[in-house]
């Protein structure tokens, strides 16, 4: 079967109710962790990002929904997530994730020979990030101390480059800790990140993966191994093993993508709109969709490319998408309850599509409580800001 790259990435859209026409099709996500769920996480290194990614998912969410779901009825986990960067997970799926991303293989170690850490001293620390959060909610310093009173002096000599500063060997496993399960984020402590042990328990990865692979495909499919891989950040090798034993086992199937050539689906999942994609969104920053979505040179083509990447990397700028592509940039500035928009198409906008853009900033408006104010030009700022 041949799926084309259009009816790919309407179908996309529309899992994650972020198609123009979903609401004619399927219901809106009512609580945040389905809306991650559907995205497989959230990214949420800037968390106002990721309560901007779930609410425009949702049905009438906004960010105080998400911070409730996150801090008070502990639906939503924030951790180490795929790439070994900050996501919310939903805390049903967290068994799931920490047995499938503690499955993945690591690269080679990037650290110099004085700042690596032994096998063993890995499990150790691990184990003593686990036992300190247990029960408890810790700064990076406290738990910092923790962890060297329970290994030795070792874990905590200053090898490690941070930011303006040298941190304890021991960070170097943070990200691991969590893929393990042994370390999520509590609320933060003023203006400071704590930590805790979410007491879950990772599945098997021979029975994570499979299951992970089928999510990925069913959210982001046809993909190829190589595409999985980048996901993840996991080895092409690797994937694509994986990859080989789920088309055996008759979970997957493979299909002509485009020019992207053979890709894969979740077996049966053939069905793809045939109807064009038309219509206004805006993405946050590291939105989900935008990081997942490949081929990436078919979501930013032309122009897109250059504006909206950096070096390849997609999430440096939230994105205006024009009939399911990206088109354009745009930022956000708040002050108090008023949030100034700034929309830079690539192309002028007809009147209809600037009548759905202002739609989807009071849209963005209302997820955020606050009131929007649109600027349709240039983007002045850069990457991050």
């Amino acid at each position: 079967m041949t799926v084309t790259w259009a009816g790919a990435n309407a179908r996309r859209l529309a899992r994650q109710h972020l198609h123009p026409d979903a609401a004619a099709t399927a219901s809106p996500f009512a609580a945040p962790g389905d809306a991650v769920a559907a995205m497989l996480g959230a990214h949420a290194q800037v968390l106002s990002a990721a309560e901007l990614s779930v609410g425009l998912r949702g049905d009438g969410l906004t960010r105080t929904d998400v911070r409730t779901a996150l801090w008070t009825d502990r639906t939503l986990v924030k951790t180490f997530g795929p790439r070994g960067t900050v996501h919310l997970l939903p805390a049903a799926d967290l068994p799931l994730w920490t047995g499938a991303l503690s499955a993945v293989p690591t690269g080679p170690n990037p650290f110099p020979g004085n700042a690596r850490m032994t096998p063993d001293q890995v499990e150790e620390v691990v184990a003593a990030v686990g036992d300190a959060l247990t029960g408890a909610e810790l700064t990076i310093d406290e738990l910092s101390d923790e962890v060297v009173a329970r290994t030795g002096p070792w874990a905590g000599d200053l090898v490690m480059p941070g930011f303006q500063a040298m941190w304890p060997r021991w960070r170097q496993v943070l990200h691991l800790a969590g893929h393990r399960g042994a370390l999520a984020y509590a609320p933060n402590r003023g203006r400071k990140a704590t930590y805790t042990n979410p007491g879950c328990t990772p599945l098997p990865g021979t029975g994570a993966l499979p299951a992970l692979i089928g999510r990925y495909l069913y959210a982001y499919g046809p993909a190829t191994p190589a595409h999985f891989a980048r996901w993840l950040a996991a080895p092409k090798r690797w994937a694509a093993e994986q990859f080989a034993a789920q088309a055996a086992s008759g979970a997957i199937e493979e299909v002509a993508f485009g020019e992207a050539g053979p890709a894969w689906v979740v077996a049966g999942d053939t069905d793809v709109p045939d109807a064009p994609l038309r219509g206004v969104r805006l993405l946050p920053y590291f939105d989900a969709f935008a990081i997942a979505s490949a081929p990436r040179e078919r979501l930013f083509p032309g122009a897109a490319w250059e504006r909206a990447l950096g070096g390849g990397q997609a999430g440096n700028f939230p994105v205006l998408l024009v009939d399911g592509v990206v088109a354009g940039v745009w930022h956000q500035r708040r002050s108090g309850r008023r949030i100034a928009v700034t929309v830079e198409p690539l192309k002028p906008l007809s009147g209809a599509r600037l009548r759905d853009l202002e739609e989807q900033v009071e849209r963005v408006a209302a997820i955020m409580e606050g009131t929007a104010e649109l600027t349709v030009g240039p983007v002045t700022v850069g990457p991050h800001a």
